[in-house]
């Protein structure tokens, strides 16, 4: 039976910190992130933080704008064996705001990759937990771009780094001839030019000639996801509109769970939800990555359960009645059975 020999905080884990205003040492992450992701639960101002282990830590983009890279030094300051540091910024480390962090692990700064019609500058993988960074520079044509996986990606994000232009995501859920922007709240967009109307395999994606996927000359950088049963889990739900929502198996208890609403006639928010925010059921502090908001604690509710996650709300950004809705969760620990065997996810 294919399963996970690995602990899932192994390479992914949430890391809640309190700022102090000056340098800020955090640890318990388990690994050295190559893949870093910090939000201020506390002010509505401060934007979520990206930065990675290509790139390095100067080098910041935000989940919630088109905006391009900007080199800062003081917002996180180093990548370390068992967390990060972050510097004197507001947005990482006002003094007495509660901030939490997502980390994942990839390969470190990796090396480039030459499976592609476009090699990348570096791409830094890890086929163990399915997840994988990589940076190139645009042609502006349609070309291939290796992620270094193995597998086919379910979803990838791709940011231009030196031209304002949305994020595009590709979910698997949606097809080839489809997109979302990370940084809007807008459903899925028709599209030929992002994915080149050309599905992920084992070994390249495929980008056409948009400015925010392949323009010439600009760096690129793309966060890829493949699934890893026991470990993540990529897909669709249907919303009911019930308090008593869907229920999404997942074949373990979701650490971390980002999902958005991507068809229907209204707009709506990407929601975060994560297991140590609220720590119990129902979970109800949720983050948009697309605004900049402080979290939130409305009549949203999601349920965190040891084989996948229940919608106990009728909130239109999760549960929208017809509408469907993208996730992707990781685990916080796989589901067993009653004699300790973990059970393959379906």
């Amino acid at each position: 039976m294919a399963y996970i020999t690995f602990q899932p905080s192994d390479y992914f884990n949430t890391k809640l910190y309190t700022g102090t205003g000056s340098s800020n040492a955090q640890t318990g992450v388990g690994f050295q992130p190559d893949w870093l992701w910090i939000k201020d639960r506390d002010s509505g101002s401060n934007s979520h933080i990206i930065t990675d282990a290509i790139r390095g830590t100067n080098k910041i983009i935000f989940t919630d704008s088109n905006g391009v890279e900007l080199t800062d030094a003081n917002r996180v300051t180093s990548f370390n064996s068992d967390g990060f540091t972050v510097g004197t910024d507001g947005s990482t480390n006002t003094n007495t705001n509660d901030y939490v962090s997502w980390n994942w692990k990839a390969n470190g700064q990796g090396s480039s990759n030459t499976d592609g019609t476009i090699n990348t500058t570096y791409t830094s993988a890890s086929t163990t937990s399915g997840f994988s960074i990589c940076q190139w520079t645009g042609s502006g044509a349609n070309a291939t771009i290796g992620h270094g996986l193995g597998v086919v990606p379910k979803m990838i994000m791709v940011k231009n780094l030196a031209t304002t232009d949305s994020w595009n995501v590709y979910h698997e859920s949606m097809g080839n001839n489809k997109r979302v922007f990370l940084d809007t709240t807008g459903d899925q967009s028709t599209t030929s030019d992002a994915w080149n109307t050309t599905s992920p395999t084992t070994s390249v994606f495929s980008v056409g000639t948009n400015t925010g996927t392949n323009k010439s000359g600009d760096a690129l950088i793309a966060y890829c996801f493949a699934e890893i049963k026991g470990f993540s889990r990529i897909g669709f739900y249907t919303g009911n509109g019930s308090v008593s929502g869907p229920f999404v198996y997942t074949g373990f208890k979701p650490a971390f769970v980002l999902f958005k609403e991507y068809t229907g006639a209204g707009d709506a928010n990407w929601v975060i939800q994560d297991s140590k925010r609220v720590g119990f059921n129902p979970n109800n502090n949720r983050l948009f990555p697309n605004d900049s908001a402080a979290e939130n604690t409305s009549s949203f509710r999601i349920d965190m359960l040891s084989n996948g996650f229940k919608l106990t709300s009728n909130d239109g950004d999760a549960n929208q009645s017809g509408n469907d809705f993208l996730y992707m969760a990781f685990a916080e620990h796989p589901f067993v059975s009653s004699n300790n065997v973990p059970v393959t996810a379906r």
